[in-house]
């Protein structure tokens, strides 16, 4: 009976963890370039009675064994990084990348870090800085004073023009190998790991890179009625495990009983 409990247990922890990362799904519906996360999950270790193919004598075998689980587990929370939708803001320094890539920041330890979310600005220096203040490195160049328009075209060449002429230059975008291996940071930021693998830096709309599309920010890709479908399940799965907690005491109760 206590296997049982803690199967249920294991169950419940598990469950939670999923509502954890359904809940904050949710809360970033409306985070531009928020990328959802699942929970992988994991049976734990069976305790085995009898081996499956166990020899009975006279030639005789087990055809399938006794074996029973002991819960789940948690093992991941993979992030998916599928395109969530543009919507459009009219911005010149909006920018949304429309495929596979990342702008690259730089923190302020010195470190770089990447990021999916394009509302990009211009300090008081002229520097294009994301929402937060970090400068976007790739090849971005500070805004002259001056300057009156800005274009910023799909394969990356970005087009300064005001009164002291026009100035052009080529950003870049970087991928990695397993962008599911990125360390969150929060303010919508990554950090490389050696599950990523190392960053590699590209021209938009080559070799497998997006495309920038100038005025435009890339929405969350969180689905709302499909995470309260997987809220749904999680909840009665949840619910379900308490209630083998439930008969499991039950039961321990009715054995107690018997001896009085």
């Amino acid at each position: 009976m206590l296997r049982a409990l803690y199967s249920a247990a294991a169950g419940m922890e598990s469950q939670q963890m999923n509502l954890d990362v359904i809940s904050n799904n949710l809360a970033n519906v409306n985070t531009t370039g928020f990328k959802k996360s699942k929970v992988e999950f994991q049976e734990l270790l069976y305790q085995t009675t009898r081996a499956p193919g166990a020899d009975l004598g006279s030639g005789n075998m087990v055809p399938t064994g006794i074996q029973v689980g002991q819960g789940s587990r948690p093992v991941a929370t993979a992030r998916i990084f599928t395109n969530g939708d543009l919507t459009q803001t009219g911005e010149q320094l909006d920018v949304a990348v429309q495929g596979n890539g990342f702008f690259e920041v730089q923190m302020p330890d010195g470190s770089n870090a990447y990021t999916r979310d394009g509302a990009f600005k211009s300090d008081a220096n002229g520097r294009i800085v994301t929402s937060d203040g970090l400068p976007v490195i790739g090849g971005f160049q500070p805004v002259p004073a001056g300057t009156t328009n800005i274009t910023i075209g799909s394969n990356g060449n970005v087009t300064y023009t005001g009164a002291t002429g026009t100035t052009s230059f080529q950003v870049q975008l970087v991928n990695f190998n397993n962008p599911a291996g990125l360390e969150s940071e929060g303010s919508n930021l990554y950090k490389e790991t050696a599950a990523s693998g190392t960053p590699e830096l590209g021209t938009p709309g080559s070799n497998g890179f997006g495309t920038l599309n100038q005025g435009y920010l890339e929405l969350s890709n969180v689905s709302v009625v499909e995470e309260m479908v997987n809220l749904i399940q999680a909840q009665r799965a949840y619910e379900v495990n308490s209630k083998a907690v439930q008969a499991c005491d039950e039961m321990m109760q009715q054995s107690n009983n018997l001896i009085r």
